[in-house]
């Protein structure tokens, strides 16, 4: 059985989304990082950097939520197929983790990318219920997250984003989202 392992407050939790829509088993192992279980041989043995996430599936280890995503995409979701999907969603998740959450959680940059990151956004959803077009994949897990916890970490709304508000709206009424993301409350 596959084996996530995360921390309280973590990516950790973008990957068990993912998983949850998938519908594949896993155990998830939740490190005390504040007693430094991360830090301990054992797991880093699994990621030698000490952080979260990782998975651990058949002797395979794997980290960083991104690279994740894209192995759980490319080892179980039947309903990518096309190199160009492949190629598609590895560009947003690409995107999620080095433009998108840069551009907005980085506070020297938030002021300047918010517009330029969030319109291009908006647009598209107001033309397409998800990333892909009609079918959601790792593609909504990786900046669909992102976006998520816009409100919650930040306090930024997207009143002005009613296309990112509608998205947000379907992501969170999803089994999935709400068993793990959803259960997040602001800190």
């Amino acid at each position: 059985m596959l084996k996530l392992y995360g921390g309280a407050r973590s990516r950790a939790s973008i990957v068990q989304w993912y998983l949850e829509e998938l519908g594949v088993p896993y155990e998830y192992v939740l490190l005390d990082m504040q007693a430094g279980q991360h830090k301990e041989p054992d797991f880093l043995a699994i990621n030698p950097f000490g952080k979260v996430p990782a998975i651990e599936e058949n002797g395979y280890r794997l980290w960083e939520s991104g690279a994740i995503l894209l192995y759980l995409s490319e080892k179980y979701d039947t309903a990518i197929s096309t190199p160009e999907q492949r190629a598609t969603i590895a560009q947003w998740v690409l995107f999620a983790n080095a433009t998108l959450g840069p551009g907005i959680f980085v506070e020297a940059s938030r002021e300047r990318e918010m517009p330029r990151l969030l319109a291009p956004l908006n647009q598209i959803f107001e033309q397409q219920p998800f990333l892909l077009g009609e079918q959601f994949s790792a593609a909504d897990v990786a900046v669909g997250s992102m976006l998520a916890y816009m409100p919650l970490m930040l306090k930024i709304g997207f009143e002005d984003y009613p296309g990112i508000a509608d998205y947000l709206k379907r992501i969170a009424e999803r089994p999935g989202f709400q068993k793990t993301l959803g259960g997040r409350k602001a800190a």
